[in-house]
């Protein structure tokens, strides 16, 4: 590999009290409590359009669930579906068209200054302390400071970046696998079934939903590894949300695994329609309207954090003192790394759990927050915090937190995590049984 220097000499554009980065459902969050609490705030994302998961990764229904009085319950409202559920029973997809704008102006209302097709693409450092980020942008390099950080990318390329200590995957490396979401229409919801995932026992013609669909892929009507049909509603009459195509084996943090996945994603998506219209009652005329802009990640780099939670401690719904996360709640939902389906005989499923406030905090860092599925945790925890209600209660605690940090001029490691508790809590977010 050849290396080549260069020298460039960048003036800072800005100075901020907050620096979230990602615009996601946690990175979204993070950003509003943040501005809510009166911090001088800037947003970065590497897309076009706000939303992450929400919108360019076409993900829904929202799953998940956490305590009452946080930014889920506002954005489940603002997206029009308020009725959405922990596991998808009542839960249907949004409108992903509508949630564009929505969120757009959801922070169009407060004083956040936004940086659209940015990339970070370095950390600024002193010593352990991050100070701010480098942008790469249609503008070229941009140099932004900040009292604190947040990374919301998913991928934790900020923490990355500073150096934070990092696990991918399982025991073996592998990780679960990337999908491409898409929405068809033309279906007869008199007859056209509904499979919100693993979990559901929902039959067609007599024989389990699920089941008929391993059957056709052994008798290779579909591939093997398309075998676990899901099948959403939408908020629109006829729609579905599919959450089937799979490829295995794809890191999203190399940039030469993203291209073959997504040709291969986007050739299933015809496959699977074809299918639906030979095999499935009530799909015959269906067609695929829309698709996520971006390959859907379910897992790549945790951070390591000052605790480390496990999936034990989660399905017995453990309560921490320093709790900033309460009551979240879903199943251990491991997609196969190396194969179709769950990567576990049975479902685990959770009581109702905190997650405490050491797990946002990068061992080693200072001055940087995590937030979403890059926090803290092992492999089989992270299958169950990484959905999006969760992901959104996890950036507004660290976006209120951050914003704490610069009034009091004290670092995320020896911030008062009562008084956070308490602003949390005065704002009527639930934090205690």
């Amino acid at each position: 590999m050849k290396t080549i220097h260069c020298q460039q000499r960048l003036d800072v554009r800005a100075d901020y009290d907050v620096i979230v980065a990602g615009a996601g459902p946690a990175g979204i969050c993070a950003a509003v409590a943040a501005a809510r609490q009166g911090a001088k705030v800037a947003l970065v994302e590497r897309y076009g359009v706000v939303g992450g998961n929400l919108t360019a990764g076409y993900v829904g229904p929202i799953l998940g669930m956490v305590g009452r009085g946080t930014m889920r319950d506002e954005l489940v409202r603002l997206l029009g579906v308020p009725d959405n559920d922990m596991i998808g029973i009542t839960g249907k997809a949004h409108d992903i068209e509508r949630a564009k704008c929505v969120l757009a102006e959801l922070i169009a209302r407060e004083t956040i200054d936004v940086y659209l097709q940015s990339t970070v693409y370095d950390v600024i450092k002193e010593g352990d302390a991050v100070r701010g980020l480098l942008l790469a942008t249609n503008e070229g390099p941009l140099a932004l400071t900040a009292r604190i950080t947040v990374d919301a990318t998913g991928d934790a390329v900020v923490s990355y970046l500073a150096g934070a200590a990092i696990e991918k995957g399982r025991d073996d490396g592998l990780m679960q696998p990337v999908t491409l979401e898409f929405t068809i229409d033309g279906v007869d919801d008199t007859r056209g079934v509904v499979c919100i995932g693993d979990v559901d026992e929902v039959e067609l013609g007599g024989e389990r939903f699920l089941d008929f669909c391993r059957r056709c892929a052994d008798e290779g009507k579909l591939p093997q590894k398309l075998a676990a049909v899901r099948l959403h509603p939408t908020t629109h009459a006829g729609q579905r949300q599919v959450n089937t195509t799979q490829v295995n084996g794809v890191d999203s943090t190399r940039v030469d695994h993203l291209f073959r996945a997504e040709v291969e994603l986007r050739q299933q998506i015809g496959l699977l329609v074809d299918f639906f219209r030979t095999n499935l009652p009530g799909y015959e005329q269906c067609r695929c309207i829309s698709s996520g802009t971006t390959v859907g990640v379910r897992e790549s780099r945790r951070v390591i954090g000052d605790y480390v939670i496990t999936a034990e401690e989660l399905a017995a719904g453990k309560r921490f003192d320093d709790a900033v996360v309460h009551r979240a709640e879903f199943i251990v939902d491991i997609h196969n790394p190396a194969g179709a389906g769950q990567a576990e005989e049975r479902i685990q499923y959770c009581e109702p759990y905190d997650l405490p406030y050491r797990c946002f905090t990068p061992r080693g860092v200072e001055n940087l927050y995590t937030a979403g599925r890059c926090i803290s945790g092992t492999h089989r925890a992270h299958a169950s915090y990484r959905v999006m209600s969760i992901c959104m209660a996890m950036g507004e605690a660290v976006g209120i937190a951050a914003a704490l940090c610069v009034r009091k001029g004290c670092t995320p490691r020896t911030l008062n995590v009562g008084e956070l508790q308490r602003t949390m809590t005065d704002r009527g977010i639930e934090l205690f049984d």
